[in-house]
């Protein structure tokens, strides 16, 4: 290939914009020098900022492109192989108080069996069973959607009597299909609490696919915490002022306890396996509840990039470490258990979490 310059106009001659790398650098600034005119290199277009730095901001701009890239070839092919499924409108409920409950656990039965014929007939027999199980008249909801994928909230224990009440916010890819693990969770922390104790598994949002753009923003939290605020304000009329009430947020439903957590109503908010609250600290969560983050050792969450970056007019990430001393929440022992274990019946973590709920934090094991 020739470099050499090419003759113009003047008896000026153009050098090539990108030398080759071999050749020698060209100055920083547009210089004219006799028979040569050199450009100046052309600034590159900003980079997303990113409240990190160095090698790290770079490492965790890849990390994110990539899965947004990821994302955008997964999750149309996804919702393509799972057409809308049919379901009956959510029953029309009056308040919920103590003396409601009983009637709106008959309604949420009688909607989920319906729930189970329509998906049937529609040829989903995962969803039928799903819902079928709901329909049991041993299960008892405050509210109960079958409709896409799906929305419940279910007690455990006395509501009306407990004075202690935890109520617990699934992470991403929770529906109807899954809902049995959330479940177990809420099963397993009911039976550490024993007879002062109530658990509710709150499915009251749609939560994010692992797999998909939604889970890198806090756009779905935003929305799924106006359900919660409204929802625990619902509580209230139900438990009363005295009962004392927890906030137990896992995953991504650490980001929607985070976007609820200003003002809330509750005594605890306590957040494990946490990618960030999207806040910057526990102070920044404007909260009176005491604020308490734990992670198990074997827990991939640990590696995700605990920062956010600009991306595309919005924020990718949710901030710091919620574990990390500077973040100033109260850190206690979650064991060896991974992502999925904080609930597992006899693990460090689950003992931690009742102790919280309870009330016995002198008992909690710090980290």
């Amino acid at each position: 290939m020739d470099f050499r310059a090419k003759p113009i106009a003047g008896g000026r001659a153009d050098v090539p914009e990108d030398p080759p790398r071999d050749s020698p650098s060209a100055p920083p600034a547009a210089t004219e020098v006799p028979c040569l005119r050199v450009e100046a290199p052309r600034p590159r277009a900003e980079a997303p900022r990113l409240r990190a730095g160095g090698g790290f901001a770079r490492r965790l701009r890849r990390t994110l492109l990539a899965a947004l890239v990821m994302a955008a070839v997964v999750v149309p092919v996804s919702a393509a192989a799972h057409p809308e499924i049919p379901a009956p409108e959510p029953a029309v409920l009056a308040p919920l108080t103590a003396s409601t409950l009983a009637k709106a656990y008959e309604a949420n039965r009688a909607d989920a069996a319906e729930a189970a014929r329509m998906a049937a007939d529609h040829g989903d027999r995962t969803r039928a069973t799903a819902d079928r199980a709901m329909a049991a008249s041993s299960r008892r909801f405050l509210s109960f959607d079958g409709r896409g994928p799906g929305r419940a909230v279910e007690v455990f224990g006395d509501l009306a009597h407990a004075d202690r009440v935890a109520v617990l916010v699934p992470g991403s890819d929770t529906t109807l299909e899954t809902y049995d693990r959330f479940r177990a969770g809420a099963v397993a922390l009911h039976d550490r609490l024993g007879p002062r104790g109530a658990v509710l598994a709150w499915l009251g949002y749609e939560t994010p696919g692992t797999v998909s753009t939604t889970v890198l923003t806090t756009d779905r939290a935003e929305q799924a915490a106006h359900l919660l605020r409204a929802f625990l304000r619902q509580l209230r009329g139900v438990v009363g002022r005295s009962a004392h009430l927890s906030l137990l947020c896992h995953s991504y439903g650490t980001v929607v306890c985070g976007r609820a957590a200003p003002g809330l109503d509750v005594s605890d908010i306590v957040v494990v396996g946490s990618p960030g609250t999207g806040a910057s600290s526990a102070a920044a969560l404007r909260t009176s509840a005491r604020v308490w983050a734990a992670r198990g050792s074997a827990d991939w969450i640990a590696h995700v990039p605990h920062a956010s970056v600009g991306l595309f007019g919005t924020t990718v990430g949710f901030g710091p470490d919620p574990v990390s001393p500077s973040f100033g929440a109260q850190v206690f022992q979650a064991g060896a258990g991974g992502h999925s274990d904080y609930f597992a019946p006899g693990s460090v973590s689950l003992a931690n979490l009742a102790r919280i709920v309870l009330g016995d934090t002198s008992e909690v094991t710090r980290a």
